[in-house]
Protein backbone atom coordinates (compact mmCIF):
# COMPACT_ATOMS: atom_id res chain seq x y z
CA UNK A 1 0.00 0.00 0.00
CA UNK A 2 1.50 3.62 -0.93
CA UNK A 3 0.26 6.85 0.81
CA UNK A 4 -1.88 8.86 -0.83
CA UNK A 5 -0.51 12.38 -0.14
CA UNK A 6 0.84 14.54 -3.54
CA UNK A 7 3.66 13.81 -5.30
CA UNK A 8 5.43 16.70 -6.06
CA UNK A 9 9.15 16.57 -6.90
CA UNK A 10 11.87 18.24 -4.90
CA UNK A 11 13.34 21.13 -6.86
CA UNK A 12 15.04 24.28 -7.22
CA UNK A 13 12.51 26.45 -8.92
CA UNK A 14 9.87 25.70 -6.23
CA UNK A 15 11.88 27.95 -4.32
CA UNK A 16 12.27 30.93 -6.35
CA UNK A 17 8.73 30.81 -7.24
CA UNK A 18 7.43 30.23 -3.65
CA UNK A 19 9.78 33.34 -3.07
CA UNK A 20 8.28 35.19 -6.29
CA UNK A 21 4.70 35.11 -4.65
CA UNK A 22 4.69 34.95 -1.45
CA UNK A 23 7.75 37.57 -1.25
CA UNK A 24 7.55 39.37 -3.80
CA UNK A 25 8.67 42.94 -3.08
CA UNK A 26 11.45 41.58 -0.58
CA UNK A 27 14.60 43.36 -1.87
CA UNK A 28 17.92 41.94 -3.07
CA UNK A 29 20.61 44.48 -2.96
CA UNK A 30 23.82 43.67 -4.19
CA UNK A 31 27.10 45.70 -5.19
CA UNK A 32 28.03 45.46 -8.86
CA UNK A 33 31.43 45.08 -10.07
CA UNK A 34 32.03 48.77 -10.89
CA UNK A 35 31.52 49.91 -7.05
CA UNK A 36 27.29 51.01 -7.79
CA UNK A 37 24.41 49.53 -5.86
CA UNK A 38 21.73 47.58 -7.43
CA UNK A 39 18.26 46.86 -6.33
CA UNK A 40 15.88 44.35 -7.49
CA UNK A 41 12.96 41.93 -5.98
CA UNK A 42 12.31 37.90 -5.52
CA UNK A 43 9.77 38.62 -8.38
CA UNK A 44 11.92 40.28 -10.36
CA UNK A 45 14.79 37.91 -10.02
CA UNK A 46 12.46 34.80 -10.70
CA UNK A 47 10.90 36.35 -14.22
CA UNK A 48 14.70 37.62 -15.09
CA UNK A 49 15.48 34.18 -14.28
CA UNK A 50 13.14 32.60 -16.82
CA UNK A 51 14.23 35.10 -19.02
CA UNK A 52 17.97 34.17 -18.89
CA UNK A 53 16.66 30.58 -19.38
CA UNK A 54 14.91 30.64 -22.36
CA UNK A 55 18.06 32.87 -23.65
CA UNK A 56 20.22 29.93 -22.82
CA UNK A 57 18.31 27.56 -24.50
CA UNK A 58 18.56 29.21 -27.41
CA UNK A 59 21.72 29.30 -27.70
CA UNK A 60 21.50 25.36 -27.87
CA UNK A 61 21.78 24.78 -24.61
CA UNK A 62 20.13 21.65 -23.07
CA UNK A 63 18.82 19.70 -19.90
CA UNK A 64 22.29 17.95 -18.45
CA UNK A 65 24.58 21.00 -19.98
CA UNK A 66 27.04 22.41 -17.26
CA UNK A 67 27.17 26.05 -17.30
CA UNK A 68 30.32 27.47 -15.38
CA UNK A 69 30.12 30.52 -13.61
CA UNK A 70 33.13 32.53 -12.28
CA UNK A 71 31.68 35.70 -10.46
CA UNK A 72 31.25 37.52 -7.74
CA UNK A 73 28.27 37.53 -5.21
CA UNK A 74 25.41 39.48 -7.22
CA UNK A 75 22.00 40.08 -8.68
CA UNK A 76 23.25 38.17 -12.31
CA UNK A 77 24.93 35.65 -10.42
CA UNK A 78 21.70 34.56 -8.38
CA UNK A 79 19.70 34.70 -11.88
CA UNK A 80 21.98 32.54 -13.39
CA UNK A 81 22.20 30.10 -10.35
CA UNK A 82 18.05 29.82 -10.72
CA UNK A 83 18.10 29.86 -14.24
CA UNK A 84 20.68 27.40 -14.73
CA UNK A 85 19.32 24.56 -12.08
CA UNK A 86 15.88 25.39 -12.38
CA UNK A 87 16.30 24.68 -16.16
CA UNK A 88 17.95 21.34 -15.77
CA UNK A 89 21.31 22.20 -16.75
CA UNK A 90 24.43 22.12 -14.34
CA UNK A 91 25.18 25.31 -12.78
CA UNK A 92 29.36 24.84 -11.97
CA UNK A 93 30.80 27.66 -9.64
CA UNK A 94 34.30 28.24 -10.34
CA UNK A 95 36.40 29.90 -7.92
CA UNK A 96 38.58 32.55 -9.39
CA UNK A 97 41.10 32.45 -6.81
CA UNK A 98 42.85 29.24 -8.46
CA UNK A 99 45.72 29.30 -10.15
CA UNK A 100 44.89 29.17 -13.91
CA UNK A 101 45.93 25.63 -14.67
CA UNK A 102 43.79 24.30 -11.83
CA UNK A 103 40.83 26.53 -13.31
CA UNK A 104 41.61 25.22 -16.98
CA UNK A 105 41.81 21.65 -15.53
CA UNK A 106 38.58 22.16 -13.60
CA UNK A 107 36.51 23.86 -16.84
CA UNK A 108 37.53 20.74 -18.77
CA UNK A 109 37.04 17.82 -15.99
CA UNK A 110 33.60 19.50 -16.39
CA UNK A 111 32.97 19.77 -19.93
CA UNK A 112 31.67 23.44 -19.47
CA UNK A 113 29.34 24.08 -22.73
CA UNK A 114 29.16 27.83 -21.37
CA UNK A 115 30.69 29.88 -18.70
CA UNK A 116 29.64 33.28 -17.28
CA UNK A 117 31.64 35.49 -16.28
CA UNK A 118 31.86 39.09 -14.26
CA UNK A 119 33.88 41.84 -15.68
CA UNK A 120 36.60 41.64 -12.94
CA UNK A 121 37.25 37.98 -14.81
CA UNK A 122 37.65 38.84 -18.32
CA UNK A 123 41.41 39.03 -18.64
CA UNK A 124 41.39 35.36 -16.58
CA UNK A 125 38.52 34.29 -19.64
CA UNK A 126 40.76 36.41 -22.37
CA UNK A 127 43.91 34.25 -20.92
CA UNK A 128 42.62 30.81 -20.60
CA UNK A 129 39.70 30.20 -23.05
CA UNK A 130 42.39 28.56 -25.94
CA UNK A 131 42.73 25.74 -23.32
CA UNK A 132 38.79 25.56 -22.31
CA UNK A 133 38.01 22.68 -25.16
CA UNK A 134 34.28 22.44 -24.49
CA UNK A 135 33.62 25.90 -23.87
CA UNK A 136 30.76 27.20 -26.55
CA UNK A 137 29.67 30.65 -25.24
CA UNK A 138 31.70 32.40 -23.15
CA UNK A 139 28.63 35.26 -21.19
CA UNK A 140 29.35 38.39 -19.87
CA UNK A 141 27.23 39.18 -16.67
CA UNK A 142 26.00 42.51 -18.02
CA UNK A 143 24.91 44.99 -21.11
CA UNK A 144 27.29 45.32 -24.25
CA UNK A 145 30.48 46.54 -23.51
CA UNK A 146 33.10 47.65 -26.21
CA UNK A 147 36.11 46.65 -24.03
CA UNK A 148 34.32 42.99 -23.09
CA UNK A 149 34.21 42.92 -26.81
CA UNK A 150 37.73 43.73 -27.51
CA UNK A 151 38.92 41.38 -24.89
CA UNK A 152 37.04 38.40 -25.40
CA UNK A 153 35.56 38.21 -29.10
CA UNK A 154 32.15 36.62 -29.82
CA UNK A 155 31.16 36.97 -25.98
CA UNK A 156 27.67 36.93 -25.54
CA UNK A 157 25.94 39.72 -23.25
CA UNK A 158 23.57 38.73 -20.24
CA UNK A 159 21.43 41.71 -20.39
CA UNK A 160 20.68 40.68 -24.18
CA UNK A 161 19.62 36.68 -22.79
CA UNK A 162 17.00 38.59 -20.80
CA UNK A 163 15.51 40.04 -23.19
CA UNK A 164 14.11 36.83 -24.45
CA UNK A 165 10.14 36.30 -23.55
CA UNK A 166 10.15 34.08 -20.01
CA UNK A 167 9.45 30.59 -20.10
CA UNK A 168 7.77 28.44 -17.59
CA UNK A 169 9.98 26.09 -15.44
CA UNK A 170 10.31 22.62 -17.01
CA UNK A 171 8.91 19.72 -14.87
CA UNK A 172 11.94 17.72 -13.91
CA UNK A 173 13.20 14.47 -11.93
CA UNK A 174 14.27 15.52 -8.39
CA UNK A 175 17.27 13.55 -8.53
CA UNK A 176 17.85 15.71 -11.75
CA UNK A 177 21.55 17.26 -10.52
CA UNK A 178 21.51 21.01 -10.47
CA UNK A 179 25.14 21.87 -9.22
CA UNK A 180 29.17 20.78 -9.62
CA UNK A 181 31.36 22.12 -7.23
CA UNK A 182 34.72 21.05 -6.66
CA UNK A 183 36.99 20.28 -3.52
CA UNK A 184 39.62 23.23 -2.55
CA UNK A 185 42.38 20.72 -1.90
CA UNK A 186 45.72 21.86 -1.15
CA UNK A 187 47.50 18.60 -3.25
CA UNK A 188 46.39 17.13 -6.28
CA UNK A 189 43.95 18.09 -9.06
CA UNK A 190 40.44 19.00 -7.28
CA UNK A 191 37.35 17.11 -7.43
CA UNK A 192 33.79 17.66 -8.13
CA UNK A 193 31.05 16.94 -6.19
CA UNK A 194 27.59 16.77 -8.21
CA UNK A 195 24.49 17.57 -6.04
CA UNK A 196 21.09 17.11 -6.78
CA UNK A 197 17.93 18.63 -6.44
CA UNK A 198 16.48 16.20 -3.74
CA UNK A 199 19.39 16.49 -2.31
CA UNK A 200 19.78 20.22 -2.27
CA UNK A 201 15.98 20.93 -0.94
CA UNK A 202 16.68 18.67 1.65
CA UNK A 203 19.77 20.60 2.35
CA UNK A 204 18.13 23.99 2.54
CA UNK A 205 15.04 22.63 4.61
CA UNK A 206 17.76 21.52 7.19
CA UNK A 207 20.05 24.92 7.50
CA UNK A 208 17.13 27.21 7.59
CA UNK A 209 15.44 25.47 11.27
CA UNK A 210 16.15 27.02 14.50
CA UNK A 211 18.65 24.40 15.49
CA UNK A 212 20.82 24.97 12.56
CA UNK A 213 21.29 28.91 10.75
CA UNK A 214 17.63 29.81 12.03
CA UNK A 215 16.77 31.98 9.08
CA UNK A 216 13.09 33.87 8.42
CA UNK A 217 11.43 36.38 6.20
CA UNK A 218 12.43 38.92 9.33
CA UNK A 219 16.14 38.46 8.53
CA UNK A 220 18.37 40.60 6.10
CA UNK A 221 21.29 38.63 5.19
CA UNK A 222 24.55 39.34 3.86
CA UNK A 223 26.78 36.09 2.50
CA UNK A 224 29.86 37.37 2.06
CA UNK A 225 31.08 33.57 1.55
CA UNK A 226 31.56 33.72 -2.14
CA UNK A 227 28.83 31.82 -4.32
CA UNK A 228 31.84 29.50 -5.67
CA UNK A 229 32.78 28.50 -2.41
CA UNK A 230 30.57 25.60 -1.69
CA UNK A 231 27.35 27.03 -3.27
CA UNK A 232 27.66 29.75 -0.18
CA UNK A 233 26.69 27.79 2.14
CA UNK A 234 23.30 27.00 0.57
CA UNK A 235 21.90 30.49 1.60
CA UNK A 236 20.95 32.11 -1.52
CA UNK A 237 18.10 28.87 -2.05
CA UNK A 238 17.01 28.84 1.79
CA UNK A 239 16.70 33.10 1.85
CA UNK A 240 14.37 32.46 -1.08
CA UNK A 241 12.56 29.77 0.84
CA UNK A 242 12.65 31.86 3.75
CA UNK A 243 11.79 35.04 1.70
CA UNK A 244 14.75 36.52 3.47
CA UNK A 245 16.07 40.15 1.97
CA UNK A 246 19.49 39.32 0.54
CA UNK A 247 22.69 41.59 0.63
CA UNK A 248 25.21 40.32 -1.74
CA UNK A 249 28.78 42.36 -1.59
CA UNK A 250 30.09 41.73 -4.99
CA UNK A 251 33.81 42.14 -4.91
CA UNK A 252 34.02 44.52 -2.00
CA UNK A 253 34.99 42.05 0.60
CA UNK A 254 37.06 44.57 2.63
CA UNK A 255 36.25 45.38 5.69
CA UNK A 256 35.27 48.81 5.23
CA UNK A 257 33.18 47.91 2.13
CA UNK A 258 31.61 45.20 4.32
CA UNK A 259 30.53 47.39 7.35
CA UNK A 260 28.86 50.23 5.18
CA UNK A 261 26.70 47.48 4.13
CA UNK A 262 26.02 45.97 7.19
CA UNK A 263 25.14 49.51 8.60
CA UNK A 264 23.33 50.80 5.30
CA UNK A 265 21.13 47.75 4.71
CA UNK A 266 20.77 47.21 8.29
CA UNK A 267 21.95 43.61 8.20
CA UNK A 268 20.81 41.48 10.84
CA UNK A 269 23.21 37.63 9.69
CA UNK A 270 26.59 37.02 8.09
CA UNK A 271 28.32 34.44 7.16
CA UNK A 272 31.73 34.50 5.99
CA UNK A 273 35.23 32.64 6.89
CA UNK A 274 37.46 34.15 9.70
CA UNK A 275 39.56 36.04 7.68
CA UNK A 276 37.14 38.11 6.52
CA UNK A 277 35.39 39.12 10.12
CA UNK A 278 39.10 39.64 11.21
CA UNK A 279 38.92 42.79 8.58
CA UNK A 280 35.21 43.62 9.65
CA UNK A 281 36.62 44.16 13.17
CA UNK A 282 39.12 45.92 12.69
CA UNK A 283 37.26 48.50 10.29
CA UNK A 284 33.96 48.72 12.60
CA UNK A 285 37.00 49.74 15.54
CA UNK A 286 38.59 51.88 13.54
CA UNK A 287 35.06 53.35 12.47
CA UNK A 288 33.79 53.27 16.27
CA UNK A 289 30.62 51.12 14.84
CA UNK A 290 28.66 48.95 17.36
CA UNK A 291 27.35 47.11 14.26
CA UNK A 292 24.09 47.94 16.13
CA UNK A 293 21.41 45.78 13.85
CA UNK A 294 23.96 42.94 13.34
CA UNK A 295 22.78 40.07 15.88
CA UNK A 296 24.45 37.01 14.38
CA UNK A 297 27.09 35.94 12.71
CA UNK A 298 28.19 32.37 11.17
CA UNK A 299 31.62 31.37 10.61
CA UNK A 300 32.78 28.54 9.02
CA UNK A 301 35.23 27.34 6.68
CA UNK A 302 38.17 27.10 9.27
CA UNK A 303 37.91 27.14 13.01
CA UNK A 304 37.44 30.68 14.44
CA UNK A 305 39.78 31.69 17.24
CA UNK A 306 38.31 32.28 20.80
CA UNK A 307 39.21 35.93 21.19
CA UNK A 308 37.28 36.45 18.07
CA UNK A 309 33.94 35.03 19.15
CA UNK A 310 34.37 36.86 22.33
CA UNK A 311 34.88 39.98 20.86
CA UNK A 312 31.69 40.02 18.07
CA UNK A 313 30.49 38.87 21.92
CA UNK A 314 31.26 41.28 24.38
CA UNK A 315 32.45 43.75 21.76
CA UNK A 316 29.58 44.01 19.03
CA UNK A 317 25.97 42.50 21.29
CA UNK A 318 26.70 39.87 18.58
CA UNK A 319 26.17 35.99 18.74
CA UNK A 320 28.62 33.70 17.00
CA UNK A 321 27.61 30.92 15.59
CA UNK A 322 30.35 28.42 14.66
CA UNK A 323 29.28 25.74 11.87
CA UNK A 324 30.92 22.88 9.89
CA UNK A 325 30.89 21.64 6.77
CA UNK A 326 32.81 20.76 3.57
CA UNK A 327 31.69 20.68 -0.23
CA UNK A 328 31.29 16.90 0.64
CA UNK A 329 28.47 17.71 2.92
CA UNK A 330 26.33 20.13 0.23
CA UNK A 331 28.44 22.04 2.80
CA UNK A 332 26.45 21.98 6.02
CA UNK A 333 27.61 19.22 8.49
CA UNK A 334 27.16 21.29 12.06
CA UNK A 335 25.82 24.04 13.80
CA UNK A 336 26.62 25.32 17.12
CA UNK A 337 23.39 25.58 18.33
CA UNK A 338 22.53 25.22 21.63
CA UNK A 339 20.23 23.21 23.53
CA UNK A 340 17.15 23.98 26.02
CA UNK A 341 19.41 22.07 28.95
CA UNK A 342 22.27 24.90 28.37
CA UNK A 343 19.82 27.70 29.26
CA UNK A 344 21.21 28.51 32.35
CA UNK A 345 24.49 27.85 31.70
CA UNK A 346 26.98 30.40 33.49
CA UNK A 347 28.89 32.63 30.76
CA UNK A 348 32.15 31.35 31.04
CA UNK A 349 30.40 27.25 30.55
CA UNK A 350 28.30 29.29 27.87
CA UNK A 351 31.71 30.61 25.90
CA UNK A 352 33.02 27.47 26.06
CA UNK A 353 30.33 25.35 24.78
CA UNK A 354 30.14 27.88 21.74
CA UNK A 355 33.84 27.41 20.77
CA UNK A 356 33.11 23.88 18.84
CA UNK A 357 31.33 23.18 16.10
CA UNK A 358 28.37 22.26 17.12
CA UNK A 359 25.36 19.49 16.52
CA UNK A 360 24.51 18.48 13.33
CA UNK A 361 20.89 18.70 11.74
CA UNK A 362 18.39 16.09 11.51
CA UNK A 363 20.18 14.49 8.28
CA UNK A 364 23.25 14.51 9.10
CA UNK A 365 25.07 11.18 11.27
CA UNK A 366 28.03 11.63 12.96
CA UNK A 367 30.30 9.29 14.13
CA UNK A 368 34.69 8.97 15.09
CA UNK A 369 36.48 6.28 14.46
CA UNK A 370 40.13 5.38 15.61
CA UNK A 371 42.51 3.90 12.95
CA UNK A 372 41.02 0.47 12.76
CA UNK A 373 38.04 1.84 11.73
CA UNK A 374 36.71 1.22 14.88
CA UNK A 375 33.77 3.45 16.49
CA UNK A 376 35.07 5.35 19.76
CA UNK A 377 32.67 6.56 22.42
CA UNK A 378 30.93 10.13 22.10
CA UNK A 379 32.39 11.02 25.52
CA UNK A 380 33.55 14.45 24.46
CA UNK A 381 37.14 13.28 25.49
CA UNK A 382 38.03 10.38 22.71
CA UNK A 383 39.43 11.70 19.36
CA UNK A 384 39.24 10.23 16.28
CA UNK A 385 38.77 10.34 12.87
CA UNK A 386 35.62 12.28 12.26
CA UNK A 387 33.07 10.57 9.39
CA UNK A 388 30.00 11.74 8.17
CA UNK A 389 26.60 10.00 6.23
CA UNK A 390 23.32 11.84 5.36
CA UNK A 391 20.88 12.81 2.62
CA UNK A 392 23.46 15.42 1.00
CA UNK A 393 26.70 13.51 1.45
CA UNK A 394 28.89 13.05 -1.56
CA UNK A 395 29.01 9.20 -2.39
CA UNK A 396 31.12 9.13 -5.52
CA UNK A 397 32.79 12.59 -6.93
CA UNK A 398 32.13 13.32 -10.08
CA UNK A 399 33.52 11.72 -13.04
CA UNK A 400 34.94 8.90 -10.82
CA UNK A 401 34.09 5.26 -10.73
CA UNK A 402 35.29 4.34 -7.48
CA UNK A 403 33.06 5.04 -4.27
CA UNK A 404 34.44 7.08 -2.08
CA UNK A 405 33.03 5.66 1.23
CA UNK A 406 34.21 3.52 3.49
CA UNK A 407 32.65 -0.29 3.78
CA UNK A 408 30.19 0.50 6.08
CA UNK A 409 28.89 3.39 3.95
CA UNK A 410 30.96 6.71 5.68
CA UNK A 411 32.30 9.62 4.37
CA UNK A 412 36.07 10.17 5.76
CA UNK A 413 36.24 13.69 6.51
CA UNK A 414 39.84 14.00 7.07
CA UNK A 415 39.32 15.97 9.86
CA UNK A 416 39.98 14.61 14.06
CA UNK A 417 37.60 15.39 16.51
CA UNK A 418 35.45 14.76 19.52
CA UNK A 419 31.83 14.27 19.95
CA UNK A 420 29.90 14.41 23.35
CA UNK A 421 27.24 12.89 24.56
CA UNK A 422 24.68 15.72 23.31
CA UNK A 423 26.28 15.33 19.83
CA UNK A 424 28.32 18.51 20.28
CA UNK A 425 31.33 18.37 17.98
CA UNK A 426 34.70 19.77 18.28
CA UNK A 427 37.10 19.77 15.30
CA UNK A 428 40.22 19.01 17.12
CA UNK A 429 42.69 19.05 13.97
CA UNK A 430 42.90 18.06 10.44
CA UNK A 431 44.38 14.54 9.99
CA UNK A 432 47.66 16.39 8.09
CA UNK A 433 47.86 19.05 10.16
CA UNK A 434 48.15 17.42 13.97
CA UNK A 435 51.46 18.19 15.31
CA UNK A 436 52.67 14.88 16.66
CA UNK A 437 55.42 15.13 19.42
CA UNK A 438 57.03 12.34 21.27
CA UNK A 439 54.45 10.02 19.90
CA UNK A 440 51.69 12.25 21.85
CA UNK A 441 49.17 14.45 19.46
CA UNK A 442 48.73 18.40 19.63
CA UNK A 443 46.23 19.99 18.14
CA UNK A 444 46.97 22.77 15.86
CA UNK A 445 43.82 24.31 16.33
CA UNK A 446 44.04 25.09 19.78
CA UNK A 447 47.29 26.91 19.16
CA UNK A 448 46.59 28.99 16.84
CA UNK A 449 43.63 30.05 18.96
CA UNK A 450 45.47 31.28 21.60
CA UNK A 451 48.57 32.65 19.87
CA UNK A 452 46.13 35.02 17.86
CA UNK A 453 44.35 35.98 21.20
CA UNK A 454 47.19 38.23 21.57
CA UNK A 455 46.30 42.11 20.37
CA UNK A 456 49.20 42.81 18.29
CA UNK A 457 48.78 39.40 15.81
CA UNK A 458 46.42 39.05 12.90
CA UNK A 459 46.97 35.73 12.10
CA UNK A 460 48.43 32.48 13.30
CA UNK A 461 49.22 29.88 12.18
CA UNK A 462 50.82 26.06 14.20
CA UNK A 463 52.33 24.03 12.44
CA UNK A 464 54.86 20.69 13.29
CA UNK A 465 58.89 21.22 12.63
CA UNK A 466 61.36 18.60 12.50
CA UNK A 467 62.77 18.17 16.12
CA UNK A 468 66.12 15.61 16.44
CA UNK A 469 64.38 13.88 20.11
CA UNK A 470 60.72 14.36 19.83
CA UNK A 471 60.35 14.26 15.76
CA UNK A 472 58.22 17.23 15.53
CA UNK A 473 57.49 20.35 17.86
CA UNK A 474 54.77 23.20 17.29
CA UNK A 475 55.84 26.36 16.28
CA UNK A 476 53.84 29.58 15.67
CA UNK A 477 54.06 31.15 12.58
CA UNK A 478 52.62 34.82 13.06
CA UNK A 479 51.69 37.85 11.00
CA UNK A 480 51.97 41.36 13.33
CA UNK A 481 48.84 43.27 13.50
CA UNK A 482 49.28 46.68 11.72
CA UNK A 483 51.05 48.56 13.74
CA UNK A 484 51.89 46.49 16.42
CA UNK A 485 55.13 44.66 17.45
CA UNK A 486 54.69 41.98 19.95
CA UNK A 487 57.75 39.71 21.01
CA UNK A 488 58.11 35.85 21.13
CA UNK A 489 58.54 35.81 24.73
CA UNK A 490 54.68 37.96 24.83
CA UNK A 491 52.79 35.22 22.73
CA UNK A 492 54.44 32.43 24.74
CA UNK A 493 53.53 33.62 27.72
CA UNK A 494 49.65 33.25 25.94
CA UNK A 495 49.99 29.35 26.60
CA UNK A 496 51.24 29.36 30.09
CA UNK A 497 48.39 27.52 31.94
CA UNK A 498 46.25 26.97 28.74
CA UNK A 499 47.86 23.83 27.66
CA UNK A 500 49.91 21.35 29.25
CA UNK A 501 53.62 22.54 29.60
CA UNK A 502 54.69 20.20 26.90
CA UNK A 503 52.16 21.31 24.03
CA UNK A 504 53.40 24.92 24.82
CA UNK A 505 55.29 25.92 21.19
CA UNK A 506 58.88 25.90 21.14
CA UNK A 507 59.19 29.44 19.32
CA UNK A 508 57.03 32.03 17.07
CA UNK A 509 58.43 32.81 13.81
CA UNK A 510 57.12 36.33 12.23
CA UNK A 511 56.48 36.62 8.52
CA UNK A 512 54.32 39.06 6.41
CA UNK A 513 52.11 36.45 5.18
CA UNK A 514 50.75 33.28 5.68
CA UNK A 515 49.28 31.67 1.97
CA UNK A 516 45.88 30.89 1.92
CA UNK A 517 43.98 29.05 -0.34
CA UNK A 518 40.97 29.76 -2.50
CA UNK A 519 38.30 29.28 0.09
CA UNK A 520 40.44 31.22 2.70
CA UNK A 521 42.27 28.34 4.75
CA UNK A 522 45.74 28.64 5.35
CA UNK A 523 48.23 26.62 3.40
CA UNK A 524 50.11 24.63 5.70
CA UNK A 525 51.71 22.53 3.84
CA UNK A 526 53.40 25.63 2.32
CA UNK A 527 54.34 26.13 5.61
CA UNK A 528 56.02 23.18 6.21
CA UNK A 529 57.70 23.65 3.62
CA UNK A 530 59.01 26.91 4.64
CA UNK A 531 59.63 26.46 7.98
CA UNK A 532 59.55 22.73 8.87
CA UNK A 533 63.87 22.37 9.48
CA UNK A 534 63.38 25.85 11.41
CA UNK A 535 64.23 24.35 14.84
CA UNK A 536 67.14 22.07 12.90
CA UNK A 537 68.36 25.04 11.56
CA UNK A 538 68.21 27.27 14.86
CA UNK A 539 70.59 24.51 16.74
CA UNK A 540 67.35 22.53 18.26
Amino acid sequence: MLGKMMDQPLLISALIKHAARFHSDTEIVSRETDGTLNRTSWQAIEEQSRRLMAGLRKLGLEQGDRIGTIAWNNHRHLKAWFAISGGGMVCHTLNPRLAPDQLIFIVNDAGNKALFFDKTFAPLIAGTRAHLKTVEHFIFMGPRDPEIEAAVPGAVFFDDLVQEAPQDWPALDENTPCSLCYTSGTTGNPKGVLYYHRSTMLHTFAIAVPDALNLSSTDTILPVVPMFHANAWGIPYAAAMTGAKLVMPGPGLDGDSLLHLIESEKVTLALGVPTIWQMLIAAAKKAGSRMDSLKRNVIGGSAAAPSMIATFRDDFDCETLHAWGMTETSPLGSANQIKGKHLGLEPDAMAKLRLGQGRPPFGIDLRIVDETGAPLPHDGQAEGALQCRGYWVVDTYYGKTENTLTADGWFDTGDVATIDADGFMVIRDRTKDIIKSGGEWISSVDLEGIAVSHPGVAMAAAIGAVHPKWDERPIIIAVKAEGANPSQSEILALFEGKVAKWQIPDAVVFTDAIPLNGTGKMLKNKLREQFGNYLIDQGA
